[in-house]
């Protein structure tokens, strides 16, 4: 069975890595692998002009691997949805934490700071906002927790999606 996939979405420089980091961390000390999967947009490149491995892959070659004694890091043309490459190259952990993908049909976790650079949240009004991180009066009809309030994040997302307390 695939692992689930909540995406933990907000407006740029809303503090959505910073709460993913504690989150992360919070459920990895609870027992659970955690996947994590950063959206970024088209053209970005992971190897460097000139090394070895971007030189196999602009040779022609389909997928390159990367291989150390410790981590793995794979450059690969694949074309199909975000989904399914996350549920894909992750299906080995418990639970998939994606930061972004504002746009596809994931259950979202919203951060959203009132002091931050944005007037309104993003998700709002979204069929798949299942809670928001604020310091804010905004109240969806959702639960609601505190930026700090990592602990009551993961055992909501325990509850929900991991099949514990």
């Amino acid at each position: 069975m695939a692992p689930s996939i909540i995406s933990i979405a907000g407006k740029s420089n809303s503090g959505k890595t910073t709460f993913l980091e504690k989150l992360i961390a919070e459920l990895t000390g609870k027992g659970y692998r955690i996947g994590s999967v950063k959206h970024t947009h088209d053209g970005f490149e992971l190897d460097n002009k000139g090394k070895d491995s971007w030189r196999h892959k602009n040779a022609g070659a389909s997928a390159t691997l990367v291989v150390t004694d410790t981590k793995i890091a794979m450059i690969k043309d694949d074309l199909r949805s975000d989904i399914e490459k996350m549920q894909f190259y992750l299906s080995d952990m418990d639970l998939i934490l994606a930061e972004g993908f504002k746009r596809q049909p994931l259950p979202k976790i919203e951060v959203f700071r009132a002091d931050g650079p944005h007037a309104h949240p993003l998700c709002l009004d979204s069929p798949d906002l299942i809670a928001f991180v604020t310091d804010s009066t905004f109240a969806p009809p959702v639960p609601v927790f505190g930026l700090e309030d990592v602990a009551s994040v993961a055992a909501f997302i325990q509850k929900r999606y991991l099949g514990s307390a």
